[in-house]
């Protein structure tokens, strides 16, 4: 007779205590972790100009572009149950036309972008469903090196895995992966897919959110980066109330103080931010900032670096004021400013066409060869409005409307009035011209 087989494991117990799990605590974050998975269609039409409408009836091709479909999977937390709130990273879903959302209990729901914020790496979606979780969100600046973390996601498509590990650096920058950096590192491994999930402390609170690692070879080596939540906090907050991050603009430029430009100078403050340029005319000038202060905090937090003073302007709302602690002839000083809103002047698309509702429209002076010239510039785009259904994104420039070229809002106005409408846009984008038809 085969004996039955031997079950082998840990006790349940050692000298009486319990062994220590993070099972319970996994039990009540796992049902707030999602995959994330998206559906982008491609035009198979490479050459610009059979991107335009009017080439193409002109030489008798088909009015619809040959497309393929990508496909991609990241992961995502959801940090609002009653509005169906669902945090990811911008790389993960951008510029997909279909966003689903697989939770933990196999459900998939069709998910709306409501923003998103490529400087940060940070989307905000929404589902519509019954019976959500949320992970809780914890003080990210709480967090130490040496603190233990667990990241959860999808990586190369295995839902729900979970890896722990510490943290093993803070206030990380100058990678180039984002337009703002203050990562936490951590060595819980963190590979392809893992884009947008939780990183959470022993409590299960939300302490950051897994968007990079560092590979060299193409496969995780222990250097794994997530967004702090305070961070992403900040971010979705203003994706929440405006569909976008209306980033002010304060106009000084700094360098880091290191110790030995602090010997140099004779100041007492090893670390901080010394401002190099105030721009004239601009919310640091205005504030009284001066070229050669020292800057040590900012709204009470102390500050390390030129890109931790960038880092926290620049997730101040455009139109709300900051406290700068400063150094300044070996006295201690305090400044404060309004943060400047860049799209004050700008005006709404839809006053403008209907097929632009949803973005902003302004002017910006830009010098070509030596020559100062007007263009028109694109500014937040509401997912889902007309602008957005039509292709238009920040950082657009208009070049030709209805192929007419135009140098500010009073000649888009009248390429528009000439023919009652707008049918046709040329823009710039990164580099490259693009025609956008009227859909």
């Amino acid at each position: 007779m085969i004996p039955p087989p031997a079950h082998a494991g840990l006790p349940p117990q050692v000298d009486g205590k319990p062994l220590p799990s993070l099972a319970p605590m996994l039990d009540r974050v796992m049902p707030g972790v999602v995959n994330v998975s998206t559906v982008t269609e491609i035009a198979l039409d490479a050459h610009p100009l059979l991107r335009d409408p009017f080439f193409r009836r002109f030489f008798g091709l088909p009015g619809q572009q040959q497309e393929q479909e990508s496909h991609s999977l990241g992961s995502g937390v959801i940090v609002d149950a009653k509005r169906g709130i669902v945090v990811t990273n911008h790389h993960v879903v951008q510029d997909a036309d279909q966003i689903h959302v697989t939770l933990h209990d196999g459900r998939r729901l069709d998910a709306r972008l409501i923003g998103s914020d490529t400087e940060t790496d940070i989307a905000v979606l929404q589902v519509d469903g019954k019976d959500l979780t949320a992970v809780p969100l914890a003080d990210s600046d709480a967090l130490r090196v040496g603190d233990f973390v667990v990241a959860i996601g999808s990586p190369f498509g295995l839902a729900q895995t979970v890896t722990s590990g510490i943290v093993s650096a803070l206030g990380r920058t100058g990678l180039g992966i984002e337009g703002y950096e203050s990562f936490i590192q951590t060595d819980a491994s963190i590979n392809p897919g893992n884009s947008g999930g939780p990183l959470v402390n022993l409590r299960g609170e939300l302490v950051g959110i897994n968007t990079a690692i560092l590979a060299p070879g193409g496969g995780n080596v222990g250097i794994g980066f997530a967004i702090p939540t305070n961070m992403a906090r900040s971010v979705v907050d203003q994706i929440l109330e405006h569909g976008s991050v209306r980033r002010g603009l304060f106009g000084a430029a700094a360098q880091d103080l290191t110790p030995d430009l602090s010997a140099a100078l004779g100041v007492d403050v090893p670390r901080g931010a010394i401002i190099s340029s105030v721009e004239p005319g601009s919310a640091a000038e205005r504030s009284g900032l001066r070229p050669g202060d020292i800057v040590t905090a900012v709204d009470g937090r102390g500050i390390g670096s030129a890109a931790e003073l960038r880092n926290r302007i620049g997730l101040v709302r455009a139109g709300e004021h900051v406290k700068l602690e400063l150094l300044r002839d070996g006295k201690r000083r305090t400044v404060r400013g309004e943060v400047a809103d860049p799209f004050a002047d700008f005006v709404q698309g839809e006053t403008l066409d209907p097929v632009l509702e949803g973005a902003l429209i302004g002017e910006m002076k830009h010098d070509i060869n030596g020559r100062s010239r007007l263009l028109v510039a694109v500014g937040p785009v509401r997912p889902g409005s007309a602008a957005w259904q039509s292709g238009l994104r920040e950082g657009d420039v208009l070049l030709r409307a209805n192929r007419t070229g135009i140098d500010g809002l009073r000649e888009l106005r009248s390429a528009l009035s000439r023919v009652g409408g707008l049918y046709s846009l040329e823009v710039l984008r990164n580099g490259e011209v693009l025609v956008l038809a009227r859909r």
